[in-house]
């Protein structure tokens, strides 16, 4: 489905070094690694939001589409659920899901409320409600994931999906990936989080630019905790050098 090759980024500093990854059709692929590893800046490259200084190749569906605006991607079947979700003044949830669904590219579902209760949201409570700071950055992730459904992906890029939702929806979110998974979607969550590996069927760790690992995510798991020891560790180090 998704081929990246020999993948960098940067220009005096690299911050993707000769990134290499194949997702297969209808996986949930995730991407973990610490905060500043360059996964965000891995997933906005794949979706076209940064283009320039980007070596290598990335092939969707047999594909190169390096060049490709976002728009164009979209149309091929891609869409993203940024960390950062944006609010749209002057549009209801109502509204932003019919928006979602003039441009889906498979009609997974009909029915708005039936979508809203999918990702936890009393629909008559939201529906009216608009895309705005008025939302808290958990209701404006769940109402994102609902679009996602509405517009019906090949596949779609999952950035940080947990950032501002409660640690009790984590298996909300669980359900929202194998909903996607049943219908044919594939998935790439990009995470910081090791218990969102538990829905996974494979995973890589990204360390300072560079993929370390890929395998199974109980594999990538146990690699994971052992990295956090060992920056821990360093930590340690540097304060002892200081001393």
């Amino acid at each position: 489905m998704l081929k990246i090759k020999n993948l960098s980024y940067g220009k005096d500093k690299k911050i993707l070094k000769n990134i290499n990854l194949e997702i297969p059709k209808n996986e949930i692929f995730a991407i973990i690694g610490p905060n500043g590893a360059g996964k965000s800046t891995l997933s906005s490259i794949i979706m076209g939001l940064i283009k320039d200084n980007v070596d290598g190749e990335i092939i969707f569906e047999n594909k190169l589409i390096n060049n490709l605006e976002i728009f164009e991607r979209a149309r091929l079947g891609m869409t993203m659920a940024p960390q950062s979700v944006a609010e749209f003044e002057g549009i209801t949830v109502s509204e932003y899901l019919d928006l979602s669904k003039k441009y889906a590219i498979n009609n997974w579902f009909s029915d708005k409320e039936e979508v809203l209760k999918l990702v936890g949201l009393n629909p008559k409570k939201y529906l009216n409600r608009f895309v705005d700071n008025t939302l808290s950055g958990g209701e404006r992730k769940r109402i994102e994931l609902a679009s996602i459904l509405f517009f019906g992906p090949k596949f779609v890029i999952l950035d940080e999906i947990d950032s501002g939702i409660d640690f009790t929806s984590i298996e909300d979110i669980g359900k929202i990936l194998h909903i996607l998974k049943d219908k044919d979607a594939t998935i790439l969550m990009i995470t910081h989080n090791e218990k969102l590996l538990d829905f996974a069927t494979k995973a890589a760790l990204l360390c300072n630019g560079e993929i370390i690992k890929t395998g199974s995510p109980k594999e990538i798991k146990d690699f994971f905790e052992k990295c956090k020891v060992c920056e821990l560790e360093d930590k340690i180090k540097e304060v002892n050098n200081r001393e």
